[in-house]
């Protein structure tokens, strides 16, 4: 793992693999970069891939009180560390936080945001949730807190859910399970500013799952509507974690947005 210092003098670290132009890797929630061991082997046919581990996490270092804009600015720092125009990709809580680092610096070619999470204060999971979560926190069972983010957060099916705790990273997602509280709490938060993206020029693929719920199609189609330069790749028969359920359907629009095919009408 290679490391830099980000802004407010945190490490943030990332392993880097492949060869050919730059891509970046931003993880979501209860995760951290090798959540991306099913598809990296494909990428780094195409791109030196650098996958971050985010602040709290991994080999990064954490810092309180916890605010999600210095996230914004670790991925900066990632991005200006490497030195040369960088494509990104982010995947829920990540994408959020790529999105909002493109505004700090300009070495981002191309983004793609799977999913990224924004109520803008819609009820985007059952109220109750958070509250199950903390109680199972308190009581030391990190497992039962991570199952109810993913059923009633996330609204993962069952039979995904079945499929994704068989999976090496839900041992990592267990581990990381105590950083649920602050991210959704920061996400309820989030707020875009009138014309805040009014000038945001970089090329942007908008991922959404074909099944996935409401909350986050509104908000790929929100999105869209902001970002100048943005388009829509639906995943057919998908929901939140593609490129685990199915990562052909996940890599041939990525890698095609990325290698400059036309983009999605």
């Amino acid at each position: 793992m290679e490391s830099i210092t980000s802004r407010d003098g945190t490490r943030i670290a990332y392993a880097r693999e492949g060869e050919g132009p730059p891509l970046l890797l931003v993880h979501g929630t209860t995760a951290d970069h090798t959540r991306w061991s099913g598809i990296s082997p494909a990428l780094e046919a195409h791109f030196t891939v650098y996958g971050m581990d985010r602040r709290g996490r991994g080999g990064s270092g954490d810092a309180e009180p916890y605010a999600i804009e210095r996230e914004f600015e670790d991925v900066a720092a990632v991005i200006d560390a490497i030195g040369e125009p960088v494509d990104v990709l982010g995947h829920s809580y990540g994408a959020l936080c790529a999105l909002e680092a493109s505004l700090l610096t300009e070495k981002i070619r191309r983004l793609v945001l799977y999913e990224p999470p924004m109520s803008e204060g819609s009820e985007e999971y059952p109220p109750e949730a958070l509250q199950q979560m903390n109680d199972w926190l308190e009581a030391g069972e990190r497992e039962a807190a991570l199952e109810v983010f993913f059923r009633k957060v996330v609204r993962m099916p069952q039979h995904e859910l079945e499929r994704y705790r068989k999976l090496p990273a839900w041992r990592v997602r267990i581990g990381l399970a105590h950083t649920i509280p602050r991210e959704l709490a920061a996400e309820e938060a989030y707020r875009i500013a009138a014309g805040r993206f009014e000038s945001h020029r970089t090329p942007t693929l908008l991922l959404l799952g074909g099944d996935s719920p409401s909350v986050f199609r509104n908000a790929s189609v929100k999105l869209a509507g902001l970002l100048p330069r943005s388009w829509i790749a639906v995943l057919a028969g998908q929901q939140h974690v593609a490129m685990d359920m199915d990562p052909e359907a996940f890599l041939g629009p990525v890698t095609g947005f990325l290698e400059g095919a036309a983009p999605p009408h």
